[in-house]
This record gives structure tokens, sequence and C-alpha cells, in this order.
């Protein structure tokens, strides 16, 4: 793993980043920088923009910082691991802290999924979004994870790769070693992380999961968790038997 530097603000931005290259920033950004943090014309930050690495900057402005010149590559670009978090929404800050989390597990897709007894009907993609960035900004990370439109969860299964693995997290399962079933699981071509709401799924909603190629029932333990802890201890597993964690 290379060496981070966690003192230097680091800033997401949305343009291409090389070398001698001037980037105009956002009256937010700006005043983050300016208001925020008291950086002035001269001092450095870090950029990344989800495609060309991380790059050191310098602030430009007289009155507050109002542009960055890309000075050099401090870190190149890499790939998160092809696993899909699948998740029924849960209510604002819980949610946030769920994508949040998502995010410093290596999530490389947030996909929400409406069911029978999902807490929220409406999801805020935007704010997702900038949760993404925010968690991606303070943690180091390069890559963005890419946010979809929620989508009711007979649609999702319907449309999904049937060569990809769908990890169902089942409080259903009796209790068992989670990481031997994920470590002779046959991943194919990515991992689909399942999540369901905290009131369980309908009948016929396993019916349709258990129908599911390619699916994995697993066990999170002896304990019920809310579904937000479940995501992250989920994720941790997955990581941990078939993601970069073992890298």
């Amino acid at each position: 793993m290379p060496e981070l530097d966690f003192r230097a603000p680091r800033l997401f931005v949305d343009a291409p980043l090389h070398e001698g290259e001037r980037i105009a920033l956002e009256r937010n950004q700006s005043n983050y920088l300016g208001n925020v943090l008291r950086l002035s014309a001269g001092e450095t930050i870090l950029v990344f923009n989800g495609r060309d690495g991380e790059w050191r900057a310098a602030i430009e402005g007289r009155k507050r910082p109002d542009g960055l010149v890309i000075a050099a590559q401090t870190r190149p670009q890499d790939r998160l691991p092809d696993i899909a978090y699948v998740f029924a929404p849960l209510k604002h800050a819980r949610l946030d802290y769920m994508v949040q989390k998502a995010v410093e597990m290596g999530a490389s897709s947030l996909q929400p999924v409406l069911t029978r007894h999902t807490q929220v009907s409406r999801v805020n993609s935007e704010r997702m979004r900038a949760n993404v960035i925010e968690a991606a900004e303070q943690c180091g990370i390069l890559s963005l994870a890419q946010v979809a439109e929620p989508i009711a969860l007979d649609r999702f299964l319907d449309k999904r790769e049937a060569g990809r693995l769908l990890v169902f997290c089942d409080e259903a399962r009796d209790v068992a070693d989670p990481v031997q079933a994920l470590q002779a699981a046959q991943v194919g071509s990515g991992i689909d992380l399942l999540i369901g709401p905290e009131g369980g799924f309908a009948a016929e909603e396993r019916t349709l999961l258990l129908r599911q190629p390619k699916i994995l029932r697993l066990s999170l333990g002896p304990r019920i968790l809310r579904a937000d802890t479940a995501g992250v201890a989920a994720l941790a597993l997955v990581q941990a038997a078939l993601g970069d964690w073992r890298d």
C-alpha cells in the first residue's frame, strides 16, 4: 500500500488533471479552502478526480482562493474491486452513514433497492453522491463509487448479470463460518452484496432471491444487526475473503 499524506487537505475536482493545468474553484470549494481551512495563495493541497490519480496543487487567488495549479502526481489511479453494494435505503442520517462506510470499505457501486418493508420511498441521489465524494476526500480514496438510481428489488434481480455472485445476508440462515462460505464461492464476473430492510424481506421477495443463479446466503452471526451495521460487517467479510484486502 502506498504511503498516504494524511496531513494535506484533499479535494475532489471534476476536471482533467495533468501537470500545469489550471482549474477554477467552485464557490463552495473556495469557501472551504479559504474560510474553513484558512488556506491562502501559494499553499498546497491534494486533488483527485476519480480518473487521473492524485496530484499536488498550488492555490491561486488574491483575496480568497479562486483557482488551482496542478503540480505533480503523488499517486497513480487505482481500481476498486467489482463489489456492488445493494441495499434497502434507510432514513437520512443512517443512510448518510451507510453510504460513507460503503465507500470506505471499497464498494465500487451503490444500488438502492426498494422492497416491501423499505423504510423510505424516496432517495436523494445527489446527497448520496455528495457523501461518496466526502468519504473519498477524507479517507484518501482515489476511485469514486458509482451511485445508481433506486429500483424495485424484483426489477434489479431481473436485470442483474447472471454470472455475478449474489451474496444475500440472510438472518434466517443457520450460523456458520461466513469467511469459509465466501472462500468456497465461485465469484465469476463480480459480486452483488445485498442488505435487506430492517423489517426483513417479504415471502415473495425471499422466493425471488432463492431462485437467483450463483447465490450465497450468508450468516452474520448469532445476533441481529441493524441494517447499517450489517452492511459494514458484510463488506468487511467480502473484502477479507474475496476482495482487495488480500492483496
